[in-house]
């Protein structure tokens, strides 16, 4: 028996009628299908049996979040550690399957940490072009009493050539600006009053302070012991895609990728091997159809960690849910 959640708990779980409901919606992939037979699908499989099944050159952006070179066990399975030169020959194993889904144009972003970044690194430059390496703060985590408190991961940002889409607009981030300069005849320079604080729209950096993991408070959060928030996700999504394309995540997890690839209006084909994490992507799809915020972005804009306040009186949900393209400068970014 689970203890009784407190009452902010907003964790999402899995009743028995929830399993039972869910089943049927999951995809099983034995022989080579069509894009039309996986799109806005969860693959209930193994990516290694899975990918070789998917049609050829259908991928728009490609989002991974790989077990880390670490033991770590998940619902049913456990992931174990391995010899860094195996772990470098297991992540070649699954990209050269995913290298012939992906278009000319296509964009890869690739999750790792301090351990497996340089492997990541060495791997994905063998297949691609390497553009750079975001790294975010993630600000949960214990402190250490003989090192440094590890607070940060990796995303390399790769393409296929030299031909793919970048939009830098729709991803700007809405800053608060402490000290506001102004012209000589008055006007704000550079910024704009909003819910009565100043905020400038700036150009997103490599370095990302303004997300937040998902915790027990926050309705995307669930029992996944290595989720990565929508926020994160989705500021890949409108960077590196437009409206339509199609987003593969062939380690899907509780189904981050999909949902936020739902919300934004893209295509989205998600792959999990675990049965409970694929139905927890359909439970948390089904929700997305209900309502499409994503926390943290509202009004076209990444607003900064700690500025809940200001997003609620700004937040348009038809602007928040809408799939985005290129959004209007409304302060000239710096």
């Amino acid at each position: 028996m689970k203890n009784a959640k407190a009452s902010r708990n907003r964790t999402l779980d899995l009743s028995h009628q929830d399993r039972e409901r869910l089943r049927d919606s999951l995809l099983r992939v034995d022989s080579t299908v069509t894009l039309d037979g996986v799109l806005d699908r969860t693959i209930y499989g193994d990516a290694f049996d899975v990918l070789p099944l998917l049609p050829a050159s259908s991928v728009d952006l490609l989002i991974v979040d790989p077990p880390y070179n670490m033991t770590k066990a998940f619902s049913e399975q456990t992931f174990a550690a391995m010899d860094p030169v195996q772990y470098m020959d297991w992540l070649r194993q699954w990209l050269r399957l995913v290298h012939p889904l992906l278009k000319p144009t296509a964009t890869i972003y690739i999750c790792s940490e301090w351990r497996t970044s340089s492997a990541v690194f060495q791997v994905v430059q063998e297949l691609f072009i390497v553009r750079n390496r975001i790294t975010w703060e993630r600000e949960k985590g214990r402190g250490a009493q003989r090192n440094w408190k590890n607070c940060s991961e990796d995303i390399w940002f790769c393409t296929m050539s030299e031909t793919f889409h970048f939009d830098v607009d729709a991803v700007k981030l809405k800053r608060k600006v402490n000290a506001p300069y102004r012209h000589e005849d008055g006007s704000p320079k550079d910024w704009a009053t909003e819910a009565d604080r100043a905020y400038r729209l700036t150009y997103p950096s490599n370095l990302w302070t303004d997300i937040t993991v998902p915790f027990w408070s926050m309705p995307e959060n669930t029992d996944h012991p290595t989720q990565k928030p929508e926020k994160l996700v989705a500021k890949l999504v409108l960077a590196s895609s437009r409206a339509g394309d199609v987003v593969l995540d062939p380690f899907l997890g509780s189904g981050t990728t999909s949902v936020v690839a739902k919300k934004l209006g893209r295509r989205y084909v998600g792959i999990e091997r675990e049965e409970d994490y694929c139905l927890l992507a359909e439970k948390r799809l089904e929700q997305a159809s209900a309502g499409g915020t994503i926390q943290g972005y509202a009004g076209g804009y990444f607003w900064e960690r700690n500025s809940l306040g200001a997003q609620r009186r700004q937040h348009d949900d038809s602007a928040a849910t809408a799939p985005m393209t290129s959004q209007p400068s409304l302060f000239k970014s710096k």
